[in-house]
């Protein structure tokens, strides 16, 4: 049984009895999302990340969405990424391929994942003007109210620190306002040089999902949802706020622990 509510302006809460329950709730969301966008579009462009989020996507390898899912119509791409070989064990593009790209029928030039033989700089800027050039066609929708792509679905998982993508807590890449990918060669958490989409990108998405589970990371659902004091840490995760698109939180209830009396409907 899901427990959802909106408790504040920081989305929707979806909390899930257990992580088999979560997994169904995320693949309707994710399927229903792709019908939507195809019948608007033509097209749904997803943006993946790393970490369990893969796993947690795993329903929609089977029935009865690796039917009734229009795979064909789906455009991949990563709001982050290890600047690292493609094969390499910490890739992102490696972990979404091993796990979910290569069970279902997505057409491979529909994979936008990014140079890996190239620097992180280089390997941001390549993969912004990839991005532009699907802009351009409308593979990738614009927002209305930036020249930000508008990305259908951005699915983003959260660390113990409140990190989302590659952006971590009081990171200059925080600031940044110009710029759609950006990069990092500092990493608080191995492997240092990272590409990431930059808070505008997430943003300007027309739907973004925040998978976390795990008692670990309640401090930081509790510091990243909560009308929380000044004087608390920001945290990168509260930033994502899309300014007209929508944010739900998929939560297990080990994650929601810490979370304030929000009163939630059945």
């Amino acid at each position: 049984m899901a427990l959802s509510g909106v408790g504040n302006d920081r989305g929707e809460m979806r909390i899930l009895e257990n992580l088999d329950e979560l997994r169904t709730d995320l693949a309707d969301y994710i399927a229903e999302l792709s019908e939507v966008a195809v019948k608007e579009r033509g097209v749904f462009a997803i943006a993946l990340s790393g970490g369990s989020l893969i796993g947690l996507m795993g329903k929609l390898c089977e029935a009865p969405y690796n039917k009734t899912v229009d795979w064909g119509k789906w455009y991949i791409f990563w709001a982050d990424e290890r600047v690292v070989a493609k094969s390499h064990s910490d890739s992102n593009y490696k972990l979404a391929k091993d796990g979910f790209l290569s069970k279902v029928p997505i057409v491979p030039g529909h994979v936008h994942s990014i140079n890996d033989s190239v620097s992180a700089e280089e390997a941001a800027d390549e993969y912004t003007f990839v991005i532009r050039q699907l802009v351009k066609t409308r593979m990738v929708s614009v927002s209305d109210i930036s020249d930000c792509p508008k990305f259908d679905l951005i699915l983003l998982g959260m660390g113990p620190d409140g990190h989302v993508a590659s952006l971590f807590p009081n990171h200059a890449v925080l600031d940044e306002q110009d710029e759609w990918v950006t990069f990092i060669t500092d990493s608080p958490k191995p492997p240092p040089e990272r590409i990431t989409f930059t808070l505008p990108v997430i943003n300007s998405a027309s739907n973004v999902a925040i998978v976390v589970t795990g008692e670990s990371k309640a401090e930081a659902v509790h510091l990243a949802i909560d009308n929380i004091g000044p004087d608390s840490p920001s945290l990168p995760a509260r930033s994502v706020q899309p300014t007209k698109g929508k944010l739900v939180w998929f939560l297990d209830k080990p994650a929601a622990s810490k979370l304030d009396g929000l009163q939630f409907s059945e």
